[in-house]
């Protein structure tokens, strides 16, 4: 009987459970959404929320991204189908200040169930050209008192993307980070669907222990390297530098569009000397043409360090933790682990 194959491996397979899942399995038009049997309907606005909602929701969500597959998602315009799409959502999960167009799409849509995932951890400016370690005494005093200031720092940051002084966004990137965030989603989709709270749970717990592991694996890879300072076209990673005392130097700060200054290369020059470092990454999704051009003019070499805004064909993994622990793997080979 095909019914059984619906019955969540947890839960006792007995009379009374197979009765309920058959009473369920008939009445999926009466659900919340109507139109995924009993799916829950997800908007997530890019890769990284797209990622932790399929995975904490399994089998009782159908998520849409906003952001296609290769897109920028800082250069997002929705079309109207997709304002509309938004609109009739079950629970929407989004990054404010990465894509004012989804940010302001959000605001208008009404939706109950909407979650800023910058409220479920604690944001910090890092500067627009100069992250991680480098701010030294800031860093420190920032993750001492990250508890108490958790509320004013979630709720109060305009998280102005390019802009010195605005809050960075980019959690994701620090497996910590993105666990609470995790943690904060999985409660959000047991409360905005109680029915499957308990698997919510389960998948919640299971993704956490991962990002667990992926955090171990760099805490122990990133030990023992010749230099810390890794030097980037897109300042994405300061909340990873930050997690394991390394320096990022971006060449144009917190936008991955924007050009350097002479200035600003000339500085990265003797940074590279000074702090022994070997590489310029450049991303997937944006154009390598400055990381080129700074690499032949200070004999660096080249390498992809993924800010994980999409997942491509050109890709260095099928998702999150696979491209996490490419990141890894080029950190390493940049940094000379040891």
């Amino acid at each position: 009987m095909n019914v059984r194959r619906l019955i969540p491996t947890t839960a006792v397979a007995g009379a009374v459970v197979l009765g309920l899942t058959a009473l369920s399995a008939c009445s999926t038009s009466d659900a919340a959404d109507g139109g995924n049997g009993d799916k829950l309907k997800v908007t997530a606005s890019f890769y990284p929320m797209q990622f932790l909602t399929e995975r904490i929701g399994g089998e009782h969500v159908a998520v849409t991204s906003l952001t296609k597959p290769g897109v920028e998602p800082h250069d997002l315009e929705l079309t109207p189908r997709q304002i509309g799409s938004i609109s009739e959502s079950d629970y929407v999960l989004y990054l404010k200040g990465i894509q004012p167009a989804v940010d302001d799409a959000i605001k208008q849509s009404g939706v109950k169930n909407t979650v800023d995932a910058a409220t479920l951890t604690t944001l910090e400016n890092h500067g627009s050209e100069v992250s991680g370690h480098d701010h030294g005494h800031e860093g420190e005093e920032e993750h001492g008192h990250e508890e108490e200031a958790h509320e004013e720092h979630s709720e109060g940051d305009g998280h102005n993307h390019g802009e010195e002084g605005g809050a960075d966004p980019h959690i994701w990137l620090d497996p910590v980070k993105y666990a609470e965030v995790a943690k904060g989603v999985g409660k959000s989709l047991e409360k905005a669907d109680p029915d499957h709270a308990a698997d919510y749970k389960k998948n919640t717990d299971a993704l956490v222990a991962e990002l667990g592991e992926l955090n171990t694996a760099y805490e122990t890879g990133l030990k023992n390297t010749s230099t810390k300072t890794f030097i980037t076209t897109h300042s994405a990673f300061g909340y990873l530098a930050e997690r394991y005392e390394l320096t990022q130097q971006g060449i144009a700060g917190i936008d991955p569009e924007a050009e350097p200054s002479p200035a600003r290369i000339q500085e990265i020059h003797t940074i590279a000397e000074k702090e022994k470092a070997t590489t310029v990454f450049f991303e997937t999704l944006a154009s390598d043409r400055t990381a080129q051009t700074l690499a032949k003019d200070t004999g660096l070499k080249t390498g992809v360090l993924d800010p994980l805004e999409g997942i491509t064909k050109k890709s260095q993994g099928a998702d999150y933790i696979e491209v996490m622990e490419s990141n890894l793997a080029a950190l390493q080979k940049a940094l000379g682990a040891k």
